[in-house]
């Protein structure tokens, strides 16, 4: 993919996430959520949540989740994390060897970058709060933070950036290709495994993933244009 067309992509992502977070601030904003508190969207959210969560007698729920997704999910998290890792190990070990900065391959560095950003994102909506969860987890007296997704948008943009990196390391097409099947397969079971779980609104997922597609379109742009500089 060409780099306009990937600056095009970063452009409409970032627009796109910009404005969801707008729709979701002011739109249809009701105490639809445990305790009352309110959520944008509420009519949708509302409808989607319906869709996975009644009791016995079909009467909707708003306080309980799907515990086997939500393990699910949450040990997907971990393996994110772990590459998180494996990568920061890799970056450490070629900084040691090669004894200078500048010298550790560009991708790493930009990967580095790209998962200091996600961080950055996490720790933001931790404290602006957009929307709270429409369930009260254990051990908690009021619903958590909610929008984005923290899982979606650290998952997708792991292993979606493991995708775009492959490249650089893995010459084999089969095994490449192999190894970013997985990743998907990992990204989609996200998605779906959060949105089923009931710890999230729906809002909460589109938000994950739009930014994290804004994400990952800069990140290919940058560290494409740090290879391009190098060479």
């Amino acid at each position: 993919m060409k780099t306009k067309t990937k600056k095009i992509l970063m452009t409409i992502a970032g627009i796109a996430s910009v404005a969801w977070l707008v729709v979701v601030m002011t739109v249809d904003v009701g105490a639809v959520g445990p305790k009352g508190t309110k959520v944008g969207l509420s009519l949708i959210n509302s409808s989607f949540h319906d869709l996975w969560h009644y009791d016995d007698v079909g009467n909707a729920l708003y306080n309980n989740y799907n515990i086997f997704w939500y393990n699910v999910t949450k040990y997907i998290g971990v393996l994110s994390l772990a590459c998180v890792g494996a990568f920061g190990l890799i970056g450490l070990y070629q900084l040691i060897k090669r004894k200078s900065l500048l010298k550790v391959d560009n991708c790493i560095l930009a990967l580095g970058g790209l998962y200091i950003v996600v961080l950055a994102f996490y720790i933001f909506f931790e404290i602006v709060i957009i929307n709270y969860r429409p369930v009260i987890m254990p051990d908690e007296t009021m619903p958590a933070a909610s929008f984005p997704s923290s899982h979606t948008m650290l998952t997708i943009t792991v292993m979606g950036s493991i995708m775009i990196l492959l490249k650089n390391y893995i010459k084999k097409t089969l095994l490449r290709m192999s190894i970013q099947f997985f990743c998907l397969i990992v990204i989609i079971t996200m998605v779906l495994g959060r949105f089923i779980c009931g710890v999230h609104w729906f809002s909460d997922l589109i938000g994950g993933i739009l930014i994290s597609l804004f994400l990952l379109a800069a990140y290919s742009i940058f560290a494409k244009n740090k290879e391009e500089s190098k060479a």
